[in-house]
């Protein structure tokens, strides 16, 4: 009898972060592939991201809507709060033989007291990583929630083995992200229409001399700040003046700041240079990345997916600190000086070379075999 995987996707980037594993599931003789899509991820203002996942052939079990309006601490509290409720009566329903937690965002908690409430066997994917905000909180919670755990790396395997997790129990599979980033390397044109393909704001830009991408997140424990933060990085890129595709801020608490102060930029009149996008297909914006000069913010695809595709990243702040990183990238503090000395260092120093650090792009058929194998047990029995 075929095990029920139950998969539930919170939010865009838990898509490209689990979208070859999907595949994988979906293919495996032994494995039947329950999807759950909840959160930002249904949102319009966010790149309802459930369209896309429709549209490249999965079919989504249940939705879960759990977010509460404002984007604040409070907030995002409450959405946790709704998200287990809701997935609670999700997962009683589908009966599923395995739930798989995806990385470490705020919402991912309430999948993983869920499936531990009700005696399901969790599977924690990219566990053992470091970097800042609440989200290193969230993503060791769920390590210890967890009954398998699927990481990226040897060294974020030996984190979660520190933690007292048994050995046996941690699987090295790599992340399907770089699967996505492999497939954009092997197919390296994007859509030869960006701004009809896909809509936007902005002006529809000639990205054949070279262009950047931006993609700046609000930082939880800096929320208030979010704003002015947004603002440094709009004021190097308006005095760069190359041309920029700019994806929308997520859900995280200081997201509305973030907005406010993009759209205000926009207000100015003077960013003719920038296309602001909300969602790309994973596929579709790996390809983008790979025919960039330069990825700029905060997000973890600079450090994640461009150290696999050899794109320079300008890190800003403390959103990714801690988090094992490669030589293509470079951190600097939220100043409009430092961003724009940063940037022009890697336009002249151009690509480098890829860095398998995250995994070599067949990470979903590896997750696929662990899941049909592995010993379906909710006793914790710690390694310590």
């Amino acid at each position: 009898m075929s095990r029920k995987v139950c998969v539930v996707i919170t939010a865009r980037p838990s898509y490209s972060r689990i979208k070859t594993a999907l595949a994988a599931i979906q293919a495996h003789p032994d494995l039947e592939l329950q999807l759950v899509v909840a959160a930002s991820a249904l949102l319009d203002r966010y790149g309802a991201a459930d369209k896309v996942i429709e549209s490249e052939g999965f079919k989504i079990d249940r939705r879960v809507y759990m977010i509460v309006e404002g984007e604040n601490l409070v907030t995002s509290a409450k959405s946790t709060g709704f998200g287990l409720s809701e997935l609670a009566t999700v997962l009683d329903d589908l009966r599923p033989d395995m739930v798989i937690s995806i990385a470490d965002r705020f919402e991912t908690i309430a999948t993983a007291i869920a499936a531990a409430y009700l005696h399901v066997p969790l599977v924690h994917v990219q566990g053992g990583e470091i970097t800042g905000s609440i989200d290193e909180k969230v993503r060791h919670a769920v390590t210890k929630l967890a009954d398998i755990h699927l990481v990226a790396s040897q060294s974020a395997a030996n984190r979660v083995i520190r933690m007292g997790e048994r050995p046996e129990r941690v699987y090295v599979t790599g992340c399907p992200s770089i699967d996505v980033a492999r497939a954009a390397v092997d197919a390296p044109m994007a859509a030869s229409d960006l701004f009809a393909a896909y809509g936007g704001v902005g002006p529809r830009l000639d990205l054949g001399n070279g262009y950047i991408v931006v993609m700046q997140h609000p930082v939880t424990q800096e929320h208030d700040a979010a704003r002015w933060q947004v603002e440094q990085t709009l004021a190097a890129i308006r005095a760069l003046g190359m041309p920029t595709l700019w994806l929308w801020p997520n859900v995280d608490a200081g997201s509305a700041l973030t907005a406010r102060g993009l759209r205000a930029g926009r207000e100015r009149g003077d960013l003719d240079h920038i296309h602001f996008f909300k969602n790309l297909p994973p596929e579709e914006f790996l390809r983008v990345l790979k025919g960039s000069a330069c990825i700029v913010g905060n997000s973890s695809v600079g450090i994640r997916e461009c150290a696999y595709l050899g794109i320079p990243a300008v890190n800003i702040g403390t959103r990714q600190s801690g988090r094992d990183r490669g030589a293509n990238v470079v951190d600097v503090d939220h100043d409009k000086d430092a961003i724009l000395g940063a940037i022009r260092s890697h336009l002249a120093r151009g690509h480098v070379a890829s860095d398998s650090l995250y995994g070599d792009g067949y990470a979903g058929a590896r997750m696929a075999d662990v899941l049909a194998i592995a010993p379906l047990e909710t006793a914790k029995r710690l390694a310590y």
